[in-house]
């Protein structure tokens, strides 16, 4: 009885003050993302409008419906669950790595090489249909791989994607209009970090996003013309299942595993960082559920024709600093998906300048670097900055591959001494990268384990990082038997040398002991 009248006192609110915050800054997020993807399916693959308008817009529009309620309904549990109302949904949306990996690794050179984009968007389909159905799976190992993983790995992890691949790149396009951007990214800093109230109380991303696009507007950087002929793009399109360009692309699954392997191992490894990341802001969500979740919604979104796997985003716990509750998540979702069955995405590119929404993206990398050093022991920021380093470097070798691409050439063709000679050490930095997120929780959890002089465990970690490089799932840049001899040597050399180590340790406990006579 007693319980059933703590429940009966928690008053659960459908939407308080900051998830209107919340669901401007993550819908603005995941606009950004959705108005790259289309971009991209458009200028790189060069699908007709009709089916990235009609088909896969509106796939991805249910992918994100279903997925923000879901994670809506797992916050409001939990809030019951625990008796508090303080309780944030994990965000959710396009994995942004994936976006471009799908369409330069594996669209891209398959429009090259048939130079038919129907086929390119049928590779994806299937590449995403294994992400997800690797994901599954990952839902039932993640929570072994979590409880013995040191918290300073995955969160440093998770903080080389946010500097990596959620903060680069958009650091980048705001420098190119700066004049835009920055006042965009001082109104959300000011708004998110000093809690300092707007006039009538304006949430800040819509302040920053109607200041940004009114300085865009008037400084000449947005052209009139590409709005007028956004409006032959808006009509309503509802997802329907596309089984047989899935089918198609799974006849030739073989050249995909190589990415989609590791891929799918980076997407659950990524859901399982951000799930601690949640827990560490107070927030303890079961790593299962939302695996699930995660892999389902890949595997739905390639049934319908969308070949992006949707992920738990970084960022729970800024969007839970910013105010946001059970339903900003969901209200996102619902909007987004919305825009998707509507075609609005082209009348939105055309409006909204793009200096003045990627700031957004960037305070996101801000906070969840920061969180990494803050939320672990202090001893352990050598650990985190080791589990940045792989991810920084996979962003880099990618940055090199598309210059060299764009050049018309490749690193194999350039030549490894001739690129050496330039000063830049390609081949490094391309193993360094490879597996860029299960690389960073290895080394992270080694050096981790170095300072707590738990030789044992780093030493089985290591021997963990040697087993994956041996078959191409670390530092390589394909799958496998014995791709990555030399570096997985390397590991096991450092096993030994880290149980020598533990064995030292032990022996010398043994002699500084007191003998039963002294005592």
């Amino acid at each position: 009885m007693a319980v059933l009248t703590e429940e009966k006192t928690l008053k659960l609110p459908w939407w308080v003050a900051g998830d209107t915050n919340a669901f401007f800054g993550l819908g603005f997020n995941v606009l950004v993302n959705v108005l790259t993807l289309t971009a991209l399916c458009l200028g790189v693959v060069h699908l007709p409008q009709n089916d990235v308008y009609g088909v896969i817009l509106p796939a991805l529009g249910i992918q994100l419906l279903i997925g923000n309620v879901y994670y809506t309904f797992l916050a409001r549990r939990l809030a019951r669950k625990e008796n508090r109302a303080d309780v944030a949904a994990m965000p959710y949306g396009p994995s942004v790595p994936h976006m471009f990996i799908v369409v330069f690794v594996i669209m891209l050179p398959t429009y090259l090489a048939t130079k038919d984009p129907i086929r390119a968007w049928q590779a994806g389909l299937a590449w995403c249909f294994i992400i997800g159905l690797i994901v599954l799976a990952g839902a039932f190992a993640g929570p072994v791989i979590r409880r013995y993983t040191p918290q300073a790995a995955m969160l440093g992890t998770l903080a080389g994607i946010s500097i990596a691949f959620i903060s680069m790149r958009p650091a980048a396009q705001m420098w190119e209009a700066l004049w835009i951007a920055l006042p965009v990214l001082v109104i959300i800093l000011v708004g998110f970090f000093t809690n300092l109230k707007l006039p009538g109380n304006i949430p800040i991303g819509l302040a920053a996003l109607l200041v940004g696009s009114a300085i865009g507007w008037a400084g000449g950087y947005m052209d009139p013309a590409n709005v007028s002929a956004a409006f032959g793009d808006i009509g309503l399109a509802l997802p329907t299942l596309k089984i047989d360009l899935l089918v198609t692309g799974l006849k030739e699954v073989a050249p995909l595993l190589a990415t989609a392997i590791p891929l799918g191992i980076y997407n659950f490894t990524e859901g399982m960082t951000n799930v601690e990341s949640a827990a560490v802001a107070g927030d303890k969500f079961n790593l299962r559920a939302v695996l699930l979740a995660d892999g389902a919604g890949a595997v739905v979104g390639s049934a319908l024709g969308s070949p992006f796997p949707p992920a738990v985003y970084i960022g729970h716990p800024g969007w839970k600093e910013a105010g946001g509750r059970t339903s900003y998540s969901m209200a996102s979702g619902v909007v987004i998906a919305l825009l998707c069955f509507l075609g609005m995405f082209g009348l939105l590119g055309a409006l909204l300048p793009t200096p003045a929404i990627v700031p957004i993206l960037l305070y996101i990398g801000l906070l969840i670097g920061a969180q990494a050093f803050q939320a672990v022991p202090r001893v352990h920021a050598v650990a985190v900055v080791m589990a940045i380093i792989p991810n920084i470097a996979s962003w880099a070798a990618g940055q090199m591959n598309n210059v060299l691409a764009a050049a018309g050439t490749s690193a194999e063709k350039v030549g490894n001494d001739a690129i050496a000679g330039a000063g830049t050490v390609y081949r490094g930095t391309v193993l360094l990268g490879g597996g860029a997120i299960l690389a960073g929780l290895v080394l992270g959890a080694i050096v981790a384990f170095i300072i707590d002089r738990n030789f044992y465990w780093a030493a089985g970690y290591a021997l963990f990082g040697g087993a994956l490089s041996f078959v191409g799932l670390l530092h390589a840049e394909k799958v496998g038997w014995n791709v990555g001899g030399q570096v997985a040597l390397g590991y096991v050399f450092a096993a030994v040398v880290l149980a020598a180590f533990g064995l030292w340790q032990a022996r010398t406990k043994e002699i500084e002991a007191p003998q039963p006579a002294e005592v």
